[in-house]
């Protein structure tokens, strides 16, 4: 039985420390986690973490899915065969640099919705969910055998708000569906978020990246609390597009992991393996710097890289774990193979606009509204109205552009607007581009009727702080002071892309391109968009995630799990492109 005695976690009456490491099963597809979770193991590591993604789980409402990679149950108990204990942070919010911070999108159609509060609208949502996903993992539960020791009650919550009656609720509701392991919450090392996110009789950790020996002294204040544990050690950082790709020299991780051990504290390594932001699930963050949506890889500097390979700093952190508990280092399995495909042409072509009534859903609305109105979780929207009379020379005004927006008059680009340019301080690069009213521009003077599009693509909601009710697509056109009315939409969720017409002529941009390739390995790869500028892949039908050309990331990452001796690539270039032919690689560009 795990248990906290004396300040101390204990294991059938055994004082014992945790070496967590995080790895999330929905950000490394499943073919991949034994080797994983083996190589956490090998590291010196006792426990896997690992929170729980909702908006994957709830598509829709009242809609689940627990299979393939959102298996849960099949990683944690992948987790037991190879001898980990496990940690489950299920949320409801998990942060985690992941669309809205894990929130299902369709929560955000109600306008009056608050979040992550005792809201009785979120309340009811939250509930079912717990109610689908909570009885499945009592099975996997240390007390009934399994292996999942402690489980978390929301998530780094003094960060964001200070409802002791909400957080009391996710409790009750955990309790009532039947986890009976240690609680815990999780809260940055600074009084007013221990203040705000914990609650007096349940366990709390901290989480931070460095000065573990003077870290938990906030903690003295708190009484009755456990033995010394970080909730999330930060061995590296995440990228947000047009920023610097962040690492983190192995021996300073090494230096902090050592502090841990001297003041025999335990900790969850945040992350032991990143891995990917497949699809459009990448998160944002907005704070001083304005609006930065994070890119598609997940690497984090962390032990295992983006693909699973040792890092220096694995060696030297298994180095100290496997000393410290007098563990044998055995042999590791090998490193990932990796494979050269080389050039791809892509010789069919799709056009998006010709291609609208295939892969998206018309709707008639009198002003524009969000995704998430339509139901709409991930992918682009586009409005089209018809400004029809006499007008002057005007300005015009496309208000709330979330996050990159399209704008054609009569079929033709007129303009492109970029939020993370507009929000942005004006220094640097953003000090050439940003404006506060990027939306607004005057327009030419109308005779008779003009035709105004606006494509609009959702580059990942808010997933941290007080700006997460981030809803996707425009909120109005302003013509002078004259609202415009009536408009056709067409949510575009990309999830459909065997409806698209090809022919062997190069449409217009926005612009699908396909092609084919053999592959006569499973090894991975990456796809390299050299003369692309901002778009999407898909390999047979799976979403690597976004490429821009801004960078850091030049690269995607191609688990070789998904290929076949055949194989369809579709990219999606929105802006522009020199030459139709991509090159898959064993090297990864990513700054």
């Amino acid at each position: 039985m795990f248990e906290i005695k004396d300040k101390k976690f204990v294991v059938n009456g055994e004082p014992i420390n945790l070496y967590s490491g995080a790895i999330h099963y929905f950000r490394v597809l499943p073919e991949y986690w034994e080797d994983r979770l083996t190589k956490l193991k090998l590291a010196g590591f006792n426990t896997v973490e690992t929170y729980v993604s909702w908006n994957l789980h709830e598509p829709k409402p009242g809609e689940f899915c627990f299979d393939g990679r959102l298996d849960i149950v099949k990683f944690i108990e992948t987790a037991k065969k190879v001898g980990l204990y496990c940690i489950v942070r299920p949320g409801p919010y998990i942060c985690a640099e992941w669309d809205f911070g894990g929130l299902p999108a369709w929560i955000l159609k109600d306008k009056n919705m608050q979040i992550r509060c005792s809201y009785p609208d979120y309340l009811a949502c939250v509930e079912r969910f717990y109610k689908k996903l909570l009885p499945m993992l009592v099975p996997q539960l240390e007390t009934n055998g399994g292996n999942i020791i402690a489980m978390q009650v929301e998530n780094e919550y003094g960060s964001y708000g200070n409802d002791k009656e909400y957080l009391r609720f996710v409790e009750n509701l955990m309790r009532e569906c039947g986890i009976d392991v240690l609680y815990f919450t999780s809260d940055g090392n600074w009084k007013n978020m221990l203040s705000g996110g914990s609650l007096p009789d349940i366990y709390k950790v901290l989480n931070f990246g460095s000065k573990a020996k003077t870290a938990f002294s906030c903690l003295k204040d708190f009484e009755n609390n456990g033995p010394n544990m970080c909730g999330e050690f930060w061995c590296g950082w995440f990228d947000h597009w047009r920023d610097k790709h962040h690492t983190r020299d192995a021996g300073s991780v090494a230096a902090e992991i050592k502090d841990f051990l001297d003041i025999d504290a335990s900790f969850n390594f945040y992350m032991f393996q990143g891995g990917t932001n497949f699809g459009f699930t990448a998160g944002a963050n907005y704070d001083k710097n304005g609006y930065a949506p994070t890119v598609t890889s997940y690497d984090y500097c962390a032990l295992l890289n983006e693909w699973g390979d040792y890092t220096p700093a694995y060696h030297e952190v298994r180095k100290l774990l496997c000393e410290k508990q007098g563990i044998e280092m055995k042999e590791l399995p090998p490193s990932p193979a990796l494979q050269t495909i080389g050039k791809v042409k892509l010789d069919a072509f799709a056009s998006l606009f010709d291609n609208l009534d295939m892969i998206a859903e018309k709707y008639r609305v009198p002003v524009p509204e969000s995704m998430e109105y339509f139901g709409q979780n991930f992918g682009m929207i586009y409005y089209e109205t018809v400004l029809s009379g006499k007008y002057d020379i005007s300005p015009l005004n496309i208000k709330d552009v979330h996050d990159f927006g399209y704008i054609y008059f009569d079929g033709k680009l007129k303009k492109r607007i970029d939020r993370t340019l507009y929000t942005a301080p004006k220094k640097g690069i953003r000090a050439l581009f940003g404006k506060k009213d990027a939306g607004k521009f005057l327009m030419s003077a109308v005779n008779g009727s003009r035709k105004i599009g606006v494509l609009v693509d959702a580059m990942g909601r808010v997933n941290y702080g007080e700006n997460m009710m981030d809803r996707k697509g425009i909120s109005d056109i302003y013509i002078g002071n004259q609202r415009q009315m009536g408009y056709d939409v067409y949510t575009l969720p990309l999830d459909n892309l065997e409806k698209l017409k090809y022919t062997a002529e190069r449409g217009s941009l926005p612009l699908f391109m396909k092609g084919r390739f053999s592959a006569s390995s499973k090894a991975d790869c990456f796809v390299h968009l050299d003369g692309f500028t901002k778009g999407y892949v898909w390999i047979n039908g799976f979403n690597l995630g976004r490429y821009w050309e801004v960078g850091p990331q030049k690269s995607l990452y191609l688990p070789g799990s998904l290929l076949k001796e055949e194989n369809e690539i579709v990219v999606l270039e929105l802006e522009g492109y020199s030459n139709p032919c991509v090159s898959i690689l064993d090297k990864h560009d990513i700054g």
